[in-house]
């Protein structure tokens, strides 16, 4: 007991001024605190209430002599009040039982002030004899439900439950002792739905269950105590002080003791305190007041009193009334007072115990451990102060404890708190990439292990991805850093780690194999170049694999119903940037197996380009690289590689026309690869093939002459007239005009030629003869020799074609002559009708009669409603003029002009027709079209 430490942890409020009001003049038997006041009860039977100042707030005469016993209930404003009412010529008891309603005023008495009596009761009945009362307890089990336990001098205790205010009540006896030991304390407990009463005399310490009927009894102990000196403390256990000890009783025996000294008169139960008045052995008057903290093992307070009448707790203080009507009033400091009288002293372990008894916020506690670790780490005792700082962890910056033992060079104490820090999940990025550094430079691969692979495969890792994997590469732990990558699905950088640090493309090839589709490619487009470097026709399999799986199923559909969106071999183009001989590979395997890919085009098209490039390289992609057809251009490059490349070039040439070819056949209107980029590869690559392929299919005939022309071809340009310029499949004749006029502008001699090209167009008479001389005079080489049967023969056709002519002009002239004799002749003479019968129906013919100037004539009756025109004459006559209509509606279609002037042989001729027929001259030109 001596060896507690002692602590001022409270102090007196008051400054020794508080006193009990001079209003209450009679000596004070009893008292009771709760709803913030303080009830006194007097030897003149009055009854006070006392509020905070310490000033009487009401006063009442509860009964006619003595209050012995009072107390208030604290969840109504009740108040029960045990008393002597002396009657003189009552025979009964004059001890009784009052409830009062402190909200209330009585209707009727002597005074406004006093309360309204709610019930009186008398104790002692016949049933109930009578005896000293020495203890008095009332318990609020659901108001207006209460129970009461009255403890007498002889042993017994009567005990009073229900509504009292209704007389509703219950009485009942329990005995304790049979020789007349008086009850000192009471208390209630209550466990579940039982109810439990200690009862405590000077010889024992019992309880009793008052949910059995009857309550049964069961003694805790064989020793006791005296009046006042038993209490009941937060947990409901009772507390009885006896001079050797204070002890702590459940409801199945003895609980802890502790062996305070010294004769007990007041005990109390304050915040978790255990109050106590100590007598002197020496002087009655004197006492010694002593507040223990059980849990600490201190003592929270200890000072000399005087004879203390009356101990109570209300208004957060500790009220000690003396003998003399004085009141101390102890109050506990804060908090933040007591830790620094604790810091003054360096009892930094009472401090922590302190704060966390008193289940003080974690930040304070935190705060306290701080200033512990603080102190530990100024004496140099570095893992006692880690051991603190560890405790502080999610409240005190790490940074704090961090800088501090980086200074002190404690790796091992640092290297502790970083792993508490992550095993709380409290760790940044710098922690993890510190902790790590820290493994590294202790070269402690256990630790390593533990704290990377030793961890549940379910959850999250408890520290940075990133910064872990990037602190082992950088220290060379690189199976560790695979390790995290795989485990968190870090694809990319668990390839990384193959390719760039370990050099191991098989095992990353094998890697990549077992991922997913989508995971699959994008690892290949991020690390795609450094495995075509190193295995290339692995990487050409994979990337096949990856492009073309689940290609056998119908419609794209998986087994499982979902869709499968493949990726596109365009995709991955950009890591064969320095190997096009690879890139070539795969999109040919690739077009082998899918032949409907949404991205055709572009694979042709890059095939096309691949095909046709001089070098195979990419147009875009500069030969400063020093590849050419995929490999190392070296200054030692031999003759054998150079013919090597010119046989690959041929090669390639001949696969780029069979692509284009295939691409794009008879039965298909468009090919599948852009023409445009076709037409420039070949131009730019001098592919005359694929020129000659494309032109032709694009109907670009003058295009096919051109390419001939250019390289001096005469026969393949005669051949390819000879295809090309036949109408009735589609040709265009005119193109031996153009052959023809090649030839007139060449400068030198190709009679033989001429003389071959002449006989088509004489044949298909594409060009005058004027025309065929004036373009063939242009070349000096050429003798009219050339020309000289050609000539003779269009002579005398053009001499039978003018014969001809002139006697169809003959002909026209003598039936114009004819026509215009007879119109004249219509116009100036009279026209005489001599027939003598119907036209139509050959009878003789009488009037009425109608006679036409076509000399024919008709009975009317022969005639019907047409009269106007002549039966026999009328088909002809309509069919010049239906004939006439049409060439009049021809006129107005231009695009059939247009037509017939393109498909004829002799274009004038057309025009001339038109123009013999009238058709041309009476056109009538629209409003606006005037120049």
């Amino acid at each position: 007991m001596y060896q507690w430490r002692k602590f001022e942890f409270f102090e007196e409020k008051s400054g020794g001024k508080a006193a009990i009001p001079a209003e209450i003049a009679g000596g004070i038997q009893c008292c009771s605190s709760g709803r913030g006041k303080i009830a006194v009860g007097c030897d003149d039977g009055t009854v006070g209430l006392i509020d905070r100042s310490f000033k009487l707030s009401s006063a009442f005469q509860a009964h006619s002599s003595a209050v012995l016993f009072l107390q208030q209930l604290k969840q109504k404003n009740i108040l029960v009040t045990v008393g002597d009412d002396k009657q003189p010529t009552s025979q009964q008891s004059s001890i009784c039982l009052k409830v009062f309603d402190l909200d209330k005023v009585q209707e009727e008495g002597s005074s406004s002030s006093t309360p309204f009596c709610v019930q009186i009761l008398r104790i002692f009945t016949t049933q109930f004899p009578e005896a000293k009362i020495t203890s008095f307890l009332v318990l609020e089990e659901a108001p207006p439900i209460i129970q009461i336990a009255i403890g007498l001098d002889s042993g017994s205790i009567y005990c009073i439950k229900g509504d009292i205010a209704r007389e509703r009540i219950t009485r009942f006896k329990l005995q304790i002792e049979s020789d007349n030991v008086a009850v000192t304390g009471l208390g209630f407990r209550a466990e579940g739905r039982s109810l439990l009463l200690f009862a405590v005399t000077p010889s024992s310490v019992n309880v009793f269950n008052l949910s059995d009927q009857p309550p049964r009894r069961q003694i805790l102990d064989q020793i006791g105590c005296e009046a006042n000196a038993v209490t009941m403390n937060d947990r409901q256990d009772l507390i009885v002080g006896r001079p050797e000890a204070v002890y702590f009783y459940e409801t199945d025996g003895r609980g802890p003791c502790w062996a305070f000294d010294g004769e007990k008169k007041f005990l109390g139960w304050f915040r978790g305190y255990l109050l106590s008045v100590i007598g002197d052995q020496r002087s009655n008057s004197k006492n010694t007041f002593n507040i223990y903290d059980l849990k600490n093992r201190l003592i929270a307070n200890s000072m000399a009193v005087g004879q203390v009448s009356h101990m109570l707790c209300e208004w957060g203080y500790i009220l000690l009334l003396m003998a003399d009507k004085k009141v101390l009033c102890i109050g506990e400091k804060d908090m933040e007072s007591k830790l620094d009288m604790l810091f003054k002293k360096n009892l930094y372990t009472v401090a922590i115990n302190l704060v966390q008894s008193q289940q003080a916020d974690a930040a304070a506690t935190a705060e306290v451990l701080r200033k512990y670790g603080d102190h530990l780490y100024s004496k140099q005792e570095y893992d006692e102060a880690m051991s603190q700082y560890i405790h502080t962890i999610g409240h005190l910056e790490p940074s704090y404890v961090i800088q501090k033992f980086l200074d002190a060079q404690r790796i091992y104490n640092l290297t502790n708190y970083l792993e508490k820090l992550h095993d709380q999940g409290l760790a940044s990025k710098d922690h993890t990439t510190l902790l790590l550094n820290c493994y590294t430079k202790l070269k402690d691969v256990d630790k390593l292990n533990q704290f990377i692979k030793d961890e549940d495969g379910g959850g999250d890792h408890k520290f940075d991805v990133e910064t872990a994997i990037r602190v082992c590469r950088a220290a060379g732990y690189h199976e560790h850093a695979m390790f995290v990558a795989k485990k968190s699905g870090r694809h990319e950088l668990y390839l990384k780690i193959l390719l760039e640090d370990l050099g191991r493309y098989d095992e990353a090839l094998q890697y990549i194999s077992s991922l997913e589709p989508n995971q699959a490619g994008m690892t290949v487009k991020e690390y795609g170049k450094i495995l075509v470097e190193h295995r290339a026709a692995q990487t050409v399999d994979i990337l096949l694999e990856l492009c073309t799986r689940d290609a056998g199923l119908s419609d794209g559909v998986a087994n499982g119903g979902s869709i499968v969106i493949l990726p596109s071999p365009m995709d991955f183009v950009n890591i064969f940037v320095h190997y096009p001989q690879y890139l070539m590979e795969f999109l040919e395997k690739y077009i082998n197996k899918v032949n409907d890919s949404p991205a055709q085009e572009e694979i042709h098209n890059t095939l096309l380009e691949l095909y046709l490039s001089n070098d195979l390289s990419f147009p875009s992609m500069s030969q400063e690289n020093g590849f050419v057809n995929g490999y190392s251009n070296g200054d030692s490059t031999s003759e054998s590689n150079g013919t090597k490349k010119d046989t690959n070039r041929i090669e390639r040439q001949r696969k780029g026309l069979n692509l284009l070819k295939s691409a794009w056949t008879h039965d298909m209107e468009h090919p599948v690869y852009d023409v445009d980029l076709a037409l420039i590869l070949c131009e730019m690559n001098g592919f005359k093939d694929g020129l000659l392929f494309l032109y032709e299919k694009m109907k670009l005939y003058k295009e096919v002459i051109g390419c001939y022309m250019q390289t001096h071809d005469h026969e393949g340009l005669i051949a390819c007239c000879k295809k090309l310029s036949d109408s009735s499949q589609g040709g265009d004749p005119s193109l031996w005009g153009d052959l023809l006029k090649y030839f007139g502008e060449l400068g030198e001699d190709c009679s033989k030629e001429v003389k071959e090209v002449l006989t088509y167009v004489e044949k298909d008479d594409i060009l005058p003869p004027i025309v065929v001389l004036q373009t063939l005079s242009k070349n000096p080489c050429l003798t009219l020799s050339v020309v000289k049967d050609y000539i003779a023969r269009k002579l005398e056709q053009e001499s039978k074609l003018i014969e001809e002519d002139r006697n169809a002009i003959d002909k026209y002239k003598e039936e114009t002559d004819l026509m215009r004799r007879e119109t004249d002749d219509l116009k100036t003479n009279a026209k005489i009708f001599q027939l003598s019968k119907c036209t139509a129906c050959t009878f003789t013919l009488d009037l009425p009669a109608v006679h036409f100037m076509c000399m024919h004539s008709f009975h009317l009756r022969c005639l019907g409603d047409n009269e106007k025109e002549c039966p026999e004459c009328a088909p002809e006559y309509r069919a010049i003029l239906e004939d006439k209509q049409r060439l009049e509606q021809n006129a107005r279609d231009h695009d059939l002009f247009f037509r017939q002037l393109k498909g004829s042989k002799d274009g004038f001729s057309v025009i001339a027709e038109y123009f013999s027929k009238g058709i041309v001259s009476k056109t009538a030109v629209p409003p606006g079209d005037n120049v």
